[in-house]
């Protein structure tokens, strides 16, 4: 089988948009996946010429929207747990509002929904508390987020960055509370470094709940920089014919958005050979 390679975007933030994404496609990339942020600091602020614009040049380079992540970087201040009501109000209605920038992006796209200081505890409120806000709230976009077409993802994160959803377990708990057909989770091979389970297990063990796949060095630098073992994650993939979107992200912009993105692509291509899943 052939894994979809897709690259997060903001690598390539001072990079003109078109450029970027006719580096992107140039370099072995299918798809893109965009930060919002390094479009306008809030989804509102992107008007629809600007997003009609911004999903030509994307069909125009030849790569697929997949979808946005680092959902609430910006504005500054939206928290989702909070016990705030007026400001977890605001903060969620900044999710209804990005479901629709992802709509109108493009089709069957996905909101990871990692942002860890936006959704942690706050205002003295416990995990448990914290995590009922966040269920409730995610619950309560469900609907919007299935009328346009878009997937929310509920991210696991490491206990180091946040306390609210800290293992794949618990992400999956959520969905089927929720049960919605817009709310999936994912995996991503930096967030699990926590996890107990060797990852291909744990991928196994979940998959019917998985829609999406980030890869990363697990120091957040790009793949080939350490070293995580992709090849098991990889194998277990192919057994289990994914066909969804093998997207890069790192954290580390240092080598420069072409260079981090050319060693990304061809070191996991050369791991997915080694997984006998090319």
């Amino acid at each position: 089988m052939k894994f979809r390679h897709a690259i997060c975007n903001e690598a390539f933030e001072k990079w003109d948009f078109r450029e970027a994404c006719r580096t992107m496609k140039q370099l072995g990339y299918e798809g893109i996946e965009i930060a919002p942020f390094t479009l306008a600091e809030k989804p509102l602020d992107v008007s629809p010429a600007q997003r009609r614009e911004f999903k030509q040049i994307m069909a125009d380079e030849g790569l697929t929207f997949v979808g946005l992540h680092w959902i609430m970087v910006s504005p500054a201040g939206l928290q989702v747990t909070t016990p705030d009501n007026a400001l977890r109000a605001k903060s969620w209605q900044h999710i209804r509002d990005l479901v629709d920038l992802c709509a109108d992006l493009g089709p069957d796209g996905v909101m990871v929904f990692g942002s860890p200081k936006q959704r942690g505890t706050t205002g003295g409120l416990s995990v448990a508390e914290a995590t009922k806000n966040y269920v409730d709230g995610m619950a309560g976009v469900a609907p919007h987020a299935e009328a346009r077409g878009v997937k929310i993802l509920i991210e696991a994160l490491p206990v180091e960055q946040c306390d609210v959803v800290t293992t794949l377990d618990e992400a999956v708990a959520h969905v089927k509370t929720i049960g919605s057909p817009a709310v999936w989770t994912m995996f991503d091979t930096h967030n699990a470094v926590n996890e107990v389970e060797p990852h291909a297990d744990l991928i196994e063990k979940h998959y019917s709940f998985i829609r999406h796949i980030h890869v990363n060095e697990t120091d957040g630098r790009h793949p080939g920089t350490a070293d995580y073992d992709f090849v098991p994650v990889f194998q277990r993939l192919a057994k289990l014919n994914y066909g969804g979107w093998i997207s890069m992200e790192a954290f580390d912009f240092s080598p420069g958005a072409d260079v981090l993105a050319k060693e990304s692509i061809d070191y996991l291509n050369l791991k997915i050979r080694e997984a006998g899943a090319a």
